[in-house]
């Protein structure tokens, strides 16, 4: 840890973390997540043909419907991310390590093991193999792609430190960039699945790379608009503004990913439960290895908590996103990200709690 004191957080990020910052969405977060369930499930299943209308609605392989979803869900975070902010790289290196190691050498090979170990050895008399390999892509999608806009919430609730989630996310979408296409390349040639660069490349893209940049032109665009030392409150409030049309994409991504899986989860329950399997499993597993590095190299609760959850949480948005580009929306892969995004919310708030009542077992700074 270096010995500069850390720079104060700006109003914007101060509010990130604030126990007065959590709103009215976060704080009912699982609620909403599983009306928005409930409601795809049960549209799904008394109006399909909405739903095949809406699947028809596709160009190059990707689904605009869900295209712009995510584009509305992940562009107000991307606004968030000050890449200026990597500039206090060096005043929190040890929850940045831990952070790096997690998610780019261990989480995406662990969870592509977990896959071949459950659905190619233990689950193998349960399912088809071709469903198998299915499966595995979608997990595989899912271990490669660390969060990058819940994290802001995750930190929120353990009032993690704003300075540090900022920078974490910035560097860790500056490597998604290079890194998403060639680890997903690889792990799915690894399980002998047929690897489509093109579409492959196209949805980092569209989900990563665009989404960042226009992030990126605003906030430079309000800095400069802005008087002198108000940059970050106009930052803010144009945040604050959009909002409300991030909290829309994710439910309606949600509505419509669990409306297009609707009658799947309703006629194969096990099946769910079996896809879960890994995925409980993986979350906890990673938690527990980053949260333990965190307490045995005495990082401080204010970044140990952030740091761990990062690699816990997936980008779900991407995930999902890349797995319809590939393998289509009604994909055993698709499915398999759907399911991510069902277990995700309950574990990560979960795993929140733990954190908030072991906050006493790390420094406290």
């Amino acid at each position: 840890m270096s010995s500069q004191p850390a720079t104060p957080p700006s109003p914007q990020t101060a509010d990130l973390t604030s126990p007065a910052g959590i709103g009215f969405f976060e704080k009912w977060l699982s609620l909403w997540v599983a009306l928005c369930i409930a409601a795809g499930i049960a549209l799904g299943n008394l109006a399909p043909g909405l739903f095949a209308v809406l699947a028809g609605f596709e160009y190059a392989s990707v689904n605009l419907v869900v295209a712009l979803l995510i584009w509305a869900m992940v562009y107000p975070m991307m606004v968030n991310v000050d890449f200026a902010s990597l500039s206090h790289i060096g005043e929190r290196p040890k929850g940045l390590i831990i952070t790096l190691v997690v998610n780019w050498l261990l989480k995406p090979f662990s969870m592509a093991a977990l896959g071949v170990l459950f659905f190619e050895i233990l689950f193998a008399d349960l399912i088809a193999p071709a469903d198998a390999q299915q499966y595995i892509a979608g997990l595989i999608l899912l271990g490669a792609a660390p969060c990058t806009a819940m994290v802001f919430v995750w930190s929120q609730l353990t009032r993690g430190d704003a300075t540090y989630t900022l920078v974490q996310v910035s560097v860790n979408d500056v490597i998604m960039i290079f890194a998403f296409a060639p680890i997903v390349a690889l792990l799915l040639g690894v399980t002998e699945i047929s690897v489509p660069w093109e579409t492959l490349l196209l949805s980092v893209g569209l989900y990563v790379l665009i989404p960042l940049i226009a992030g990126y032109l605003t906030r430079q665009s309000l800095m400069k608009r802005a008087p002198a030392k108000d940059g970050e409150a106009a930052v803010a409030g144009f945040v604050a503004r959009i909002k409300p049309f991030s909290v829309i994409g994710l439910l309606a991504t949600v509505v419509l990913l669990f409306g297009f899986q609707g009658n799947i989860i309703i006629e194969q329950p096990l099946l769910i439960l079996l896809i879960a399997t890994p995925l409980l499993i993986q979350s906890y597993g990673i938690f527990i290895i980053a949260y333990g590095a965190a307490w045995l190299w005495r990082v401080p609760f204010k970044v140990a908590a952030p740091c761990a959850l990062i690699g816990t949480s997936n980008f779900f948005e991407l995930a999902v996103a890349v797995a319809i580009s590939l393998f289509g929306l009604n994909s055993g892969a698709a499915l398999t990200t759907v399911v991510g995004v069902l277990v995700e919310v309950p574990v990560m708030l979960s795993l929140v709690a733990f954190a908030n009542r072991t906050r006493g077992a790390f420094p406290q700074e």
